[in-house]
């Protein structure tokens, strides 16, 4: 997956650079409450500005249904421009006169934003003439793609623009995401785990298939568990559980070699509350009426040792419903063994990167992946359109 990036790019000065980045940021009232995705793409804009390109930046925010100023990048141009320390004009539209007037106006160094590309419907369907458009209003002749979290779709300004410019790359960031990802599918370094959380295993069949051969354990919290513990012959209760997936379960775990390590205690609720009645006991002790809610001490130190002794930790998925308090600990428990590993750590996934975040811990990773559904897909062995299109090394 070894990409030409930004430095590989010899004399930028006054090139016009259209550069997708994912802006895709938390929004209230109009306010950006989290600017992590800005941020993590200044290393690739500086580069460019450094280098007297001048920068058009492409990216979404939301799922509008045509122009909606409510999901306008209008508050993500401000933040990037005190991010940056120079102003970022922002076009009216994505296309059209204006922004061919503003790109033609752009000085060396300069940065020109373009408008929400999903405003258009054309953008998501990957339209050849409005990719075209992208390009020729802009004026662009090098493509650089530094929006991991949205190269697993094929749109307009994500791979279509690709097929109009002399030249396609990799911005910094999605250089790092590949790099780091890749790494924990080449596993070359021993012992090499993996921690899966969240809701269902529907959700990363993929990933678990993929993974299974690679890692030397699979750990397997969240939601999830309970399929594989029903599978098993555990009583699970009112516990998230997927009917139609206990085959596959088994199947997993009888092609697994002992691979996959499931929960051996838990936190389990009378109800999905904050405040319902809790206990904790051994993995294959539910009551009737009552539903697993996170894992237990036990298999957070258990899993902790487990991190302990890897090499390499792939993290992906809350083990357990972080959003409610009580329910919490396993998922921060996990996030301190990170943070406390001596080996090359990844971590991608809301939930997981919220938990490292929410601890002050992102500074102590290796790797905090911004791409959710990107790297679910790159970790099952998918090609990502929005980097099979960038040129190879």
């Amino acid at each position: 997956m070894a990409k030409k990036t930004v430095e590989d790019l010899r004399d930028v000065s006054g090139t016009r650079v259209f550069v997708r980045v994912d802006f895709n940021v938390p929004l209230e009232e109009g306010r950006i409450t989290d600017d992590t995705r800005i941020a993590a793409a200044l290393p690739t804009l500086r580069r460019l500005i450094a280098g007297k390109a001048r920068v058009v930046l492409a990216a979404h925010l939301g799922r509008p249904k045509g122009a909606d100023p409510a999901l306008s990048l209008r508050p993500v141009a401000e933040r990037l421009s005190q991010l940056l320390g120079q102003p970022v004009a922002l076009a009216g539209d994505c296309v059209g006169p204006e922004v061919k007037t503003m790109s033609a106006a752009l000085e060396p160094g300069g940065v020109l934003m373009l408008e929400n590309v999903r405003f258009h419907k054309e953008e998501e369907a990957n339209d050849a003439g409005f990719a075209g458009r992208l390009i020729a209003d802009t004026g662009a002749t090098v493509f650089v793609n530094d929006a991991f979290g949205c190269a697993h779709r094929a749109h307009a300004s994500t791979e279509g623009v690709s097929h109009h410019v002399k030249t396609s790359v990799a911005g910094l960031l999605m250089e790092k995401e590949l790099r780091y990802l890749g790494m924990a599918l080449e596993a070359k370094e021993r012992p090499f785990v993996a921690i899966l959380g969240g809701a269902k295993v529907s959700d990363k069949i993929q990933v678990i298939e993929s993974l299974l051969p690679r890692v030397d354990a699979l750990l397997v919290g969240g939601g999830m568990a309970y399929t594989f513990l029903r599978a098993g012959g555990a009583p699970t209760g009112k516990s998230l559980v997927e009917e139609d997936k206990l085959d596959l379960a088994r199947e997993l775990m009888s092609t697994a070699a002992g691979k996959i390590r499931l929960p051996v205690d838990h936190v389990v609720a009378s109800a999905f509350k904050e405040n319902a009645e809790r206990r904790t006991l051994p993995a294959d002790q539910v009551p009737e009426g009552w539903m697993g809610l996170d894992i237990g001490p036990a298999t957070a130190r258990a899993f902790a040792g487990e991190v302990k002794r890897a090499r390499i930790v792939l993290w992906n998925g809350p083990m357990g419903v972080f959003e409610m308090k009580p329910f919490a600990e396993g998922t921060l428990a996990i996030a301190r063994a990170m943070a406390e590993s001596d080996g090359t750590t990844v971590v991608g996934g809301g939930d997981s990167v919220a938990a490292i975040t929410r601890m002050g811990l992102a500074d102590r990773i290796d790797h905090v992946s911004t791409g959710g559904g990107a790297s679910l897909e790159f970790l099952a062995g998918d090609p990502l359109p929005g980097v099979a299109c960038l040129e190879d090394k």
